[in-house]
Protein backbone atom coordinates (compact mmCIF):
# COMPACT_ATOMS: atom_id res chain seq x y z
CA UNK A 1 0.00 0.00 0.00
CA UNK A 2 3.19 2.18 0.33
CA UNK A 3 4.27 4.46 -2.41
CA UNK A 4 6.74 3.79 -4.67
CA UNK A 5 9.12 6.28 -6.11
CA UNK A 6 9.43 4.78 -9.02
CA UNK A 7 7.80 4.92 -12.35
CA UNK A 8 6.35 1.82 -13.69
CA UNK A 9 5.05 1.32 -16.91
CA UNK A 10 3.62 -1.45 -17.88
CA UNK A 11 1.08 -3.01 -20.38
CA UNK A 12 -2.45 -4.35 -18.92
CA UNK A 13 -4.85 -5.78 -20.83
CA UNK A 14 -3.44 -4.88 -24.25
CA UNK A 15 -2.72 -1.45 -23.05
CA UNK A 16 0.42 0.40 -22.19
CA UNK A 17 -0.18 2.08 -18.59
CA UNK A 18 1.52 3.76 -15.21
CA UNK A 19 1.40 1.26 -12.61
CA UNK A 20 -0.12 2.68 -9.42
CA UNK A 21 0.04 -0.50 -7.21
CA UNK A 22 0.59 -3.78 -7.43
CA UNK A 23 -0.85 -6.59 -4.73
CA UNK A 24 -3.77 -4.66 -4.27
CA UNK A 25 -7.39 -6.06 -1.98
CA UNK A 26 -10.51 -5.70 -3.40
CA UNK A 27 -11.06 -3.31 -0.89
CA UNK A 28 -8.26 -0.96 -2.23
CA UNK A 29 -8.49 -1.77 -5.16
CA UNK A 30 -11.74 0.12 -4.78
CA UNK A 31 -10.63 3.09 -2.87
CA UNK A 32 -8.10 3.37 -5.72
CA UNK A 33 -10.33 3.37 -8.63
CA UNK A 34 -12.87 5.62 -7.29
CA UNK A 35 -10.72 8.04 -6.57
CA UNK A 36 -8.44 8.09 -9.57
CA UNK A 37 -12.09 7.82 -12.24
CA UNK A 38 -13.11 10.80 -10.15
CA UNK A 39 -9.54 12.71 -10.63
CA UNK A 40 -10.70 11.80 -14.28
CA UNK A 41 -7.96 9.30 -14.99
CA UNK A 42 -8.69 6.41 -17.02
CA UNK A 43 -8.03 3.18 -14.64
CA UNK A 44 -7.06 -0.33 -16.04
CA UNK A 45 -7.52 -3.15 -13.09
CA UNK A 46 -6.54 -6.55 -13.66
CA UNK A 47 -6.30 -9.63 -11.55
CA UNK A 48 -3.10 -10.59 -11.06
CA UNK A 49 -1.99 -14.98 -11.16
CA UNK A 50 -2.10 -16.56 -8.01
CA UNK A 51 -2.35 -19.91 -6.39
CA UNK A 52 -5.67 -21.73 -6.24
CA UNK A 53 -5.84 -20.95 -1.97
CA UNK A 54 -4.61 -17.52 -2.28
CA UNK A 55 -6.99 -14.47 -1.69
CA UNK A 56 -7.18 -12.62 -5.30
CA UNK A 57 -4.89 -9.97 -5.71
CA UNK A 58 -5.26 -7.10 -8.44
CA UNK A 59 -2.94 -4.83 -10.48
CA UNK A 60 -4.17 -1.10 -10.75
CA UNK A 61 -2.60 1.51 -13.52
CA UNK A 62 -3.76 4.76 -14.94
CA UNK A 63 -3.46 5.02 -19.10
CA UNK A 64 -2.22 8.31 -18.49
CA UNK A 65 1.87 6.83 -19.21
CA UNK A 66 3.06 10.79 -17.42
CA UNK A 67 0.73 10.45 -14.10
CA UNK A 68 3.43 9.65 -10.86
CA UNK A 69 1.21 8.61 -8.71
CA UNK A 70 4.14 9.83 -5.73
CA UNK A 71 3.78 13.22 -7.35
CA UNK A 72 0.17 14.03 -7.60
CA UNK A 73 -0.21 12.96 -3.63
CA UNK A 74 2.43 14.91 -2.70
CA UNK A 75 1.54 18.06 -4.71
CA UNK A 76 -1.56 17.24 -3.37
CA UNK A 77 -2.88 17.64 -6.85
CA UNK A 78 -5.50 14.98 -6.38
CA UNK A 79 -9.26 15.68 -4.68
CA UNK A 80 -11.95 13.71 -2.90
CA UNK A 81 -15.55 13.55 -4.08
CA UNK A 82 -16.00 16.46 -1.73
CA UNK A 83 -13.65 18.82 -3.42
CA UNK A 84 -10.66 18.36 -0.34
CA UNK A 85 -7.17 17.91 -1.14
CA UNK A 86 -5.87 14.27 -1.28
CA UNK A 87 -2.82 13.80 1.47
CA UNK A 88 -0.33 11.08 1.46
CA UNK A 89 -2.24 9.72 5.09
CA UNK A 90 -5.56 9.66 2.53
CA UNK A 91 -3.85 8.23 -0.13
CA UNK A 92 -2.94 5.45 2.25
CA UNK A 93 -5.84 5.00 3.60
CA UNK A 94 -4.46 5.73 7.09
CA UNK A 95 -7.31 8.21 7.83
CA UNK A 96 -10.58 9.93 6.51
CA UNK A 97 -8.95 13.40 7.23
CA UNK A 98 -7.33 15.12 5.22
CA UNK A 99 -3.86 15.93 6.79
CA UNK A 100 -1.80 18.28 4.70
CA UNK A 101 0.97 18.64 6.82
CA UNK A 102 2.27 14.83 5.84
CA UNK A 103 5.41 15.18 8.02
CA UNK A 104 3.34 15.66 11.07
CA UNK A 105 1.49 12.81 10.60
CA UNK A 106 1.76 9.96 13.13
CA UNK A 107 0.39 6.64 12.01
CA UNK A 108 -2.38 5.09 14.95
Amino acid sequence: MTLKAKHIVEEIAGTRCTIVEKGLTSLRRDFLKELLEFNHFEVIVVEEAHAVEAPATYTLGVTDLVFNPVIAVYEMSLKTADGKKVSPAYWEQYTTEIVDEYWEFVKK
